[in-house]
């Protein structure tokens, strides 16, 4: 099935995709660093450096999904929070894309802080915009007129013109097995003349279960082979969790399975300080030490968001965090298996910047599931006159 990938950073949607059996036309990216990274894992002719602004999406009409994550700063909880006045907002020239090239399905991805209450009408906006994309924006108009108009065209109910069925959900990543407490939302949209039911994977993975598995039975600590000196004590917080999940399951274990921790993610990689010539992406960086927002990441829960950041050091909190409470740096191989990329899988540029890309990149493993699943449905649909 044929795809496009705009704003594709470092891959982590495009590679997940691939795996899922998408084939791209392009992958468009504008950053000099991410274009080498995907340079490395993709088929060289592909990609497109340059401003999705100039891209053209006519040259693509062949194109049945597309899929990518519009910058997020306008959005982020980090960020400056301008909303629809930054003007890093992307989402016009994504649905510029479902405009021109109408493919039958897509796929976004955003931050959680696209949910705020304060954009909420933009974030209306954004989603009628994206079940009609062929009502632009008049030349004089504002966006709040705009919305008036397609809020009208939605409620009125005879629309004949181009139109999907758009669905979002604020997904966790710990959810679905990958080791990062990773929240962002996910919008799909389907044409409307194509006649499937479609939903997002149940999930798979839960917390209650690494409770279960750490302090009820303990066989996460024998199964990753941790003397007793390094487990946690549970704490009060802790302790009520336990009381609170062994009245709700009684003798019968949770049916999920449970997080993927820090430690099971990265336990066949050993410290960086110890073997320097492991791997040429897994060297040790000094300098790691705890303020207030920046604690790291506990090793036996799944880690923080790994965080890209766009002031001050990004990947300040990309640390992680050890039972007697000292702290260093991912390295750049850690932080690929915390996004579920493949060991060998290049991230082009310095420490700091290979962070970046991969502090915004899809995990791999969530990319893969969300993707095979709309690719199934597609395969089985039937267009309606």
């Amino acid at each position: 099935m044929r795809s496009l990938e705009i704003f594709s950073g470092a891959g982590g949607l495009a590679l997940g995709m691939r795996q899922a059996g998408f084939n791209h036309d392009a992958l468009v990216e504008w950053n000099h660093d991410a274009c080498n990274s995907l340079r490395k894992n993709f088929k060289q002719a592909k990609i497109h450096q340059c401003d999705v602004k100039e891209f053209d999406f006519f040259s693509l009409k062949e194109v049945e999904v597309i899929s990518g994550g519009p910058p997020c700063q306008p959005f982020s909880l980090g960020g400056k929070h301008k909303g629809n006045l930054d003007s890093r907002d992307m989402f016009p020239y994504a649905i510029k894309g479902i405009r021109e090239i109408q493919p039958k399905a897509f796929i976004f991805e955003n931050v959680k802080g696209l949910l705020r209450q304060s954009f909420s009408s933009y974030f209306n906006y954004i989603i009628l915009q994206l079940s009609y994309p062929e009502e632009k924006k008049g030349n004089n108009e504002s966006w709040i007129d705009h919305l008036s108009r397609l809020e009208k065209i939605h409620t009125r109910g005879t629309y004949s013109g181009l139109k999907y069925n758009v669905v979002f959900r604020l997904i966790n990543a710990a959810n679905y097995g990958i080791p990062q407490k990773r929240e962002r939302v996910i919008i799909v949209g389907i044409k409307n003349s194509i006649k499937i039911e479609w939903s997002f994977p149940k999930e798979t993975h839960s917390y209650d279960r690494l409770i279960w598995d750490q302090f009820i039975t303990g066989e996460y600590w024998d199964a990753l082979k941790v003397c007793k000196k390094d487990r946690i004590v549970p704490d009060d917080k802790t302790l009520k969790m336990i009381q609170r999940i062994r009245n709700k399951f009684g003798f019968f274990e949770p049916d999920s399975m449970p997080w993927v921790t820090v430690r099971k993610a990265l336990v066949d990689i050993p410290e960086p300080l110890k073997n320097q010539d492991y791997h040429h992406d897994h060297l040790f960086r000094s300098g790691a030490k705890m303020y207030p927002g920046h604690t790291g990441s506990y090793i036996d829960e799944p880690s923080k968001t790994l965080k890209a950041g766009d002031h001050g050091v990004p990947g300040g909190e990309n640390m992680i965090r050890y039972p007697d409470n000292s702290v260093r740096y991912f390295t750049i191989l850690e932080a690929k298996r915390i996004q579920t990329f493949p060991d060998n899988y290049f991230i082009a540029g310095s420490w700091t910047e290979a962070m970046r890309q991969l502090g915004n990149a899809v995990p791999v493993k969530l990319a893969y599931y969300l993707s095979s699943r709309l690719k199934d449905q597609l395969s089985k649909s039937v267009i309606s006159n």
